[in-house]
């Protein structure tokens, strides 16, 4: 029987609405591994004090 392929397809990137996916490239024991980018789900503006009564 031959050998499975030591070379592992290159994935293309996963797009959803709040997050990517990317394959990352191979380490020297040819582990793939895989990052997430999130986007940030809410805004952030400055806090500011409110008023004194």
């Amino acid at each position: 029987m031959s050998e499975p392929a030591k070379a592992r397809p290159k994935v293309p990137d996963g797009y959803t609405r709040y997050a990517v996916t990317r394959q990352k490239e191979p380490n020297e024991k040819g582990f793939v591994g895989y990052e997430m980018i999130w986007e940030p789900f809410q805004k952030e503006i400055p806090y500011q004090t409110p008023k004194r009564p």
